[in-house]
């Protein structure tokens, strides 16, 4: 026994010992943790933050999109996804249920509500799963479907709020502003990015960039009491103004539906811009979409204005005629053949009246019945080299850099005879409707050719900074002089006898353009045939005094009827939209003597204060020769045609005198020179720059006046070393 006790007293002593040692090194553990703070070097501390800190995204909201008057054209709104939890553990009290209880009665509720059939939202709420939404009729619902629904009062039915791109005009130069949808991350989170047009291009701008916030939470995840917060406040994307004027953008989407509606043509483009400035004001086209459901967009990804190149047809020679009119070749009253035009051996042209035209009529009379073989001839008078270097000068074949995506440049078609006939007519040369549109800026601002945009300003919803676009001058192809003739010529093209764009006349403005009618190549090269095979169109300003507007319209391919001609349905757009603009801006209509052509009297033997009082208001420039007070001699003779503006040389009794002829034609001095029995000396090309003789010189018959005139070109490259 005694033996037994002892090795028990020694076992005990072993055990005492032991955890005498196992508690000694606890307590040093625990004084060495209390007193540094550290476990294997590690702070205890940052530790049990690091065990409850929690982390959120604070998504940033994407930029809105404006009209140049504030109103929205794109903006983020709240949307709701539907969902359903099915899980029966959830309802802790049977009285509150928390989960969906009656599957049948649920979904024919529902069925109410969303675009969904009740036997398929059914289908989802008898699943077995713990939760179940109902794919896209469940997603983006707005708050008032959320309210009608939450109303009804469904046990296990609720909503996850969320974000979507709006677009509360519907079609609304949709093409141009694109649209913006949710990608998902690879983390979970998603975003929403800009998949086509401006929302696209200005995707970073839009953007802006998120923040965070970091919290102590539990492990529900709720915020603990006295919790230290911080906050990376997110930076909202850049707000967007555009040129776009709505109500001009709701004119036009509704005149291009109506004319779709109608005549189904192929496609159609519109643009409306201001000349003075080169803002686009509205640009519309058929095949469109709807941003927000995407509905359509499958029939054309493209922005067909700024991507898709075309022959622009006859609308060109507004362009060849300002070319002829600025080198001082085109006289309205001189004639020539109309019908046919032989290019080379193997090549004629014909005008589009199956070439047998309409005998020997004068040039005015042919761009008023849109002669090709007028232009023909014109090409000939003022050389190719010339219309060529003019091309340029108009940025045919040159991107506009407007600052929109896949922009085209067209291709000028000019190394054969044949092309550089056809490319002043628009057959051959491809244009894109961007470059008619900046093109006639020119025409209607002065000679000044004026680079089209679409984006105002860009506002930084942060500190309400504004990055504003100014306008910029593209070129001075012509000058203002020349630009004035074109309008003048152009106008009669719509309210002349011969005008093919008659139907264009607008009660109460004065309206000045060109029709066109382009062929279409075919698969094989050759043209299509048929009345129903042609881009008809229609470039054109108004009022014509001070043009305000500059619009392209373009049709491609319409259905007509057997007696319809295809400037209707480009017609039903134009002045629709043209009259209805004229009249928002306030710009009011007025009566005027249309610019019919004037014919003049014989007004020999009248006094000088007559004959010119007659002219000047017929709006025709008197040019008097002569220090005596009665007419003995006139040019152009009695019964020519004119147009306003034209110049008329009336030579007085008495003393010979020579008038300032600074910026007149090499055809106008010529004019003065017969009528006054002078000989001239010439120097150089284009426009009277100097004159050896000042005005109001008494000159004698046969006396020699020296004139020296300037190219167009150098006029230009001169303006742009000035700049």
């Amino acid at each position: 026994m005694s033996s037994h006790k002892k090795n028990r007293n020694i076992g005990a002593a072993i055990f005492f010992i032991i955890f005498s040692l196992l508690f000694f090194a606890l307590i040093v553990r625990f004084v060495t943790i209390q007193t540094t703070g550290k476990v294997d070097g590690k702070v205890l501390a940052a530790e049990a933050k690091e065990l409850y800190l929690r982390e959120s995204v604070l998504k940033a909201k994407r930029g809105s999109i404006f009209d140049h008057n504030g109103e929205i054209i794109a903006e983020d709104s709240e949307s709701y996804t539907l969902v359903a939890v099915l899980d029966e553990s959830l309802t802790t009290d049977k009285k509150k249920p928390r989960h969906v209880v009656d599957p049948a009665e649920t979904a024919k509720q529902l069925a109410e509500h969303i675009d969904m059939k009740e036997a398929d939202i059914y289908k989802a709420l008898t699943k077995n799963a713990k939760q179940v939404e109902f794919g896209k009729a469940g997603k983006d619902l707005s708050l008032s479907v959320k309210n009608k629904i939450e109303d009804l009062k469904l046990p296990g039915i609720g909503f996850l709020k969320d974000t979507k791109r709006f677009y509360p005009n519907g079609v609304f130069a949709s093409h141009l502003i694109g649209y913006a949808q949710k990608d998902q991350e690879k983390n979970g989170t998603s975003n929403i990015v800009g998949k086509m047009g401006l929302e696209q291009s200005f995707n970073d701008l839009l953007t802006g960039k998120n923040g965070s916030i970091q919290y102590e939470g539990d492990v529900w995840n709720y915020i603990l009491p006295n919790a230290e917060k911080h906050i990376k406040e997110p930076e909202n994307g850049q707000d967007i103004y555009l040129t776009l004027d709505k109500k001009i953008q709701t004119f036009l989407e509704d005149a291009i539906s109506q004319v779709d509606e109608n005549y189904s043509p192929e496609r159609i483009m519109a643009v409306v811009a201001d000349p003075k400035t080169g803002k686009i004001l509205a640009m519309g086209q058929t095949p469109t979409f709807h941003p927000d459901t995407r509905e359509g967009i499958e029939q054309s990804w493209h922005n067909e204005v700024i991507e898709t190149s075309f022959e622009p047809g006859s609308t060109m020679k507004i362009f060849s005629l300002a070319t002829a009119i600025e080198e001082g070749v085109f006289n309205p009253n001189d004639s020539f053949p109309s019908g046919k035009y032989q290019v080379d051996r193997q090549t004629i042209i014909r005008d589009h009246n199956s070439g047998t035209g309409w005998g020997t009529i004068s040039y005015l009379e042919g761009v008023q019945r849109s002669s090709n073989v007028a232009f023909a001839y014109l090409l000939e008078k003022m050389g190719t080299k010339a219309w060529r270097e003019a091309m340029d000068e108009f940025k045919f074949g040159q991107r506009t850099n407007i600052g929109l995506p896949n922009e085209a440049t067209g291709k000028i078609l000019y190394r054969y005879p044949v092309e550089k006939v056809t490319s002043v007519y628009g057959q051959g040369t491809t244009v894109t409707a961007i470059q008619m549109v900046q093109a006639m800026t020119a025409i209607a601002n002065e000679g000044v050719m004026m680079k089209p945009y679409v984006v105002d300003k860009i506002v930084n919803s942060t500190d309400g900074t504004e990055k504003v676009t100014k306008p910029e001058v593209a070129g001075k192809p012509i000058s203002k002089e020349t630009a004035k003739e074109v309008l003048d010529v152009l106008e009669t093209v719509v309210t002349g006898e011969n005008g093919t764009g008659k139907i264009y006349n607008i009660e109460g403005y004065q309206v000045a353009g060109k029709t066109g009618t382009a062929q279409i190549a075919g698969p094989t090269g050759k043209y299509l045939e048929g009345k129903n095979n042609f881009i008809y169109s229609f470039l054109g300003v108004a009022p014509v005094d001070n043009p305000q507007l500059v619009m392209y319209v373009m049709v491609d391919r319409p259905q007509l009827d057997d007696n319809e001609n295809g400037s209707k349905p480009v017609s039903m757009i134009f002045n629709t939209v043209m009259k209805s603009s004229l009249q928002y801006l306030n710009i009011k209509p007025e009566e005027f003597v249309k610019a019919e052509t004037i014919k003049l009297p014989d007004l020999s033997g009248k006094s000088l204060s007559e004959a010119t009082k007659w002219l000047k208001d017929k709006g025709l420039e008197p040019i008097v020769i002569g220090e005596g007070k009665e007419i003995v001699q006139q040019s152009p003779v009695p019964e020519q045609t004119l147009i306003v503006g034209e110049k008329v040389y009336l030579k007085t009794n008495g003393s010979t005198t020579i008038p300032d002829m600074k910026g007149w034609s090499k055809r106008e001095v010529i004019n003065l020179s017969e009528m006054a029995d002078i000989t001239l000396k010439i120097e150089g090309e284009g426009y009277v720059s100097k004159q050896s003789s000042k005005a109001g010189t008494v000159v004698k018959p046969g006396e020699t006046l020296e004139i020296q005139f300037q190219s167009p070109l150098e006029r230009l490259n001169k303006n742009k070393t000035t700049e």
